[in-house]
């Protein structure tokens, strides 16, 4: 059975469905997802309302929007999901369209903070929470931003100059970019 939307075929409904192993046409827009949502208040599309833009094939819309941006993951509409849509995945795969696309423009700070974060992930094994947030600042144009935090960690001896060493750090390089290679580095 051919999935379409009038007369036209539901090509991007099909390809999020497929990306996420669900069926979103289950969705029959009860809100419980956005209700349990902690960041539904901040988005332009609260999460129910990501669902209805992909089933009417709003690729554009759904692609562009802050919402997927602001997405936390914590998975709280998942778990309140009557039907047992994975919204959390959906927002995942919405995400990862748009980062292989070039449309994170909606939130240009948010989609640089999960570059910088692949490739300090790339480098150091693990997050290393000073190189981090120093390039990101730096990259914003507030260089300045964290310094009370950063100086009251550092004080406590709970943000680190350095990070520690990882084992097999050499062969998860090679993992790691083996998954760039194959388009795996996602948003």
């Amino acid at each position: 059975m051919k999935i379409t939307l009038g007369d036209r075929p539901r090509v991007f409904a099909k390809k999020i469905s497929d990306l996420i192993g669900q069926n979103i046409d289950g969705c029959y827009q009860c809100g419980k997802c956005t209700a349990g949502c902690p960041m539904a208040y901040a988005m332009d599309f609260p999460p129910h309302e990501m669902i209805r833009l992909v089933q009417l094939e709003r690729e554009e819309e759904a692609l562009n929007s802050h919402t997927i941006w602001l997405c936390a993951s914590c998975e709280t509409c998942t778990s309140r999901c009557p039907k047992n849509i994975d919204v959390a995945s959906f927002m995942d795969a919405l995400r990862h369209l748009a980062f292989r696309q070039g449309q994170t423009g909606a939130e240009k700070e948010v989609t640089l903070f999960h570059k910088l974060f692949l490739q300090v992930i790339g480098r150091f094994g693990r997050v290393q929470d000073l190189h981090l947030m120093g390039r990101y600042n730096l990259l914003t144009w507030n260089p300045l931003r964290d310094w009370q935090v950063g100086r009251k960690l550092l004080a406590k001896g709970k943000l680190k100059l350095t990070a520690p060493p990882v084992a097999g750090l050499g062969k998860f390089r090679e993992m790691f970019k083996r998954a760039r290679a194959q388009g795996r580095e996602g948003a």
